[in-house]
């Protein structure tokens, strides 16, 4: 392949550098708060859905088990989770959040959309919502069944 049959910016590169920047700036300014974006946005997923088993947010963050369970350690540490026993499964820990995660989750959003108004500097107004609809329908496409399919048979 030559190098000029190699495009210029594609969307993987473009979400990918978006990505890394936006967690870049969150990570410095949510040092104050003593959260990295990895415990961010553990923290959105029990806030969004309630206490959970580790292995399921394993699976909603994308990491390895152990991963999380070691994340989940620092963060219990650091008092922003808790860790109980399932009371149908004993090999099975809950998450959940602490009082100090609910005191600081404004704090921490506040960051987090200040980041995002950044973002959309110089923009017409309209585009934030473009933008998110055109995003979900993109994981739409490609969470679907028929897309994992389709991946198997090329």
């Amino acid at each position: 392949m030559t190098q000029c049959e190699i495009p210029k910016e594609s969307l993987g590169f473009l979400l990918n550098d978006a990505t890394r920047l936006i967690r870049r700036r969150f990570e410095a300014r949510a040092a104050e708060l003593g959260l990295t974006s990895a415990q961010w946005r553990l923290l959105v997923h029990l806030m969004r859905n309630g206490p959970m088993p580790q292995a399921r947010l394993a699976d909603l963050l994308e990491i390895e088990p152990i991963s999380v369970s070691r994340l989940v350690d620092r963060m219990q540490e650091a008092g922003w989770v808790t860790r109980c026993p399932d009371p149908n499964d004993r090999r099975i820990r809950i998450v959940e959040v602490t009082p100090k995660t609910i005191e600081t989750v404004a704090q921490a959003k506040s960051i987090a959309d200040d980041i995002y108004t950044r973002a959309f500097v110089g923009m017409d107004p309209g585009a934030h919502d473009i933008l998110l609809d055109l995003l979900r329908q993109v994981i739409a496409n490609l969470s679907a069944p028929s897309a994992c399919e389709a991946d198997h048979v090329r």
